[in-house]
């Protein structure tokens, strides 16, 4: 099975324990599914682009600084697995390329105003994907940001138009901190791809692909 999974960039604020912990589990997926990730730069990112609106940069140029954040993130993880190229490919064609000869691919982000889950997206859709895997800080999607409002609800389905509706008011800026975007839920629509959102620990990976009913599931 092809799997695309897009990994937060929370991943790379621990130590390198943390890092090797994430890198042992998809070795370890990677051994009978031909897999693809794409990690965010995190807080790190967050950082260095608010000190460089500071300095009087755009946000395409925040981007840029985002983007180059998730390939030293990407380089991380592709160090610590076994299984993974340890070129950090920078477009889908090279991403694809690598991918016939290695069973695990990490990436970063492609192109301005492309968060990590859109470039996540995107890249299952071009490389005709089974599975979108979408590791992220809380345990699914949610009716509202669980963080601000404790009723929020969440859904254990939701279907792609529902999903596109509820994300339509999202932030585009650099750095935005969501659980997924506009592009994303669009470009899940549009490729019908299977898709499940859950908080990205280690072991819920491992769960998710065996079946269990952890986070949300998002149905064409």
């Amino acid at each position: 099975m092809r799997i695309v999974l897009s990994l937060g960039g929370s991943v790379f604020e621990g130590d390198a324990n943390r890092i090797r912990n994430y890198a042992k589990v998809l070795d370890q997926i990677s051994e009978e599914n031909k897999l693809f990730v794409v990690v965010g730069g995190g807080k790190l990112a967050r950082e260095f682009i608010k000190k460089a609106r500071e300095l009087g940069a755009n946000e395409t140029m925040c981007d840029y600084l985002g983007i180059a954040v998730t390939r030293i993130n990407a380089m991380l993880l592709a160090f610590a697995m076994k299984n993974s190229a340890k070129r950090i490919p920078e477009t889908f064609i090279e991403a694809e390329e690598l991918s016939k000869s290695y069973k695990a691919v990490v990436m970063g982000g492609t192109f301005p105003g492309h968060t990590t889950d859109a470039t996540s997206a995107l890249l299952a859709e071009f490389v005709n994907a089974e599975l979108f895997l979408n590791a992220t800080s809380v345990d699914g999607i949610y009716s509202e940001d669980p963080r601000r409002n404790p009723n929020a609800k969440k859904f254990d389905k939701i279907t792609s138009a529902d999903l596109v509706k509820l994300v339509a008011s999202t932030s585009m800026e650099a750095g935005a901190n969501v659980v997924i975007d506009l592009l994303s839920a669009k470009i899940i629509e549009r490729s019908k791809l299977k898709t499940i959102v859950f908080k990205g620990e280690p072991e819920n990976i491992i769960k998710v692909l065996k079946g269990e009913k952890i986070g949300t599931v998002v149905e064409p």
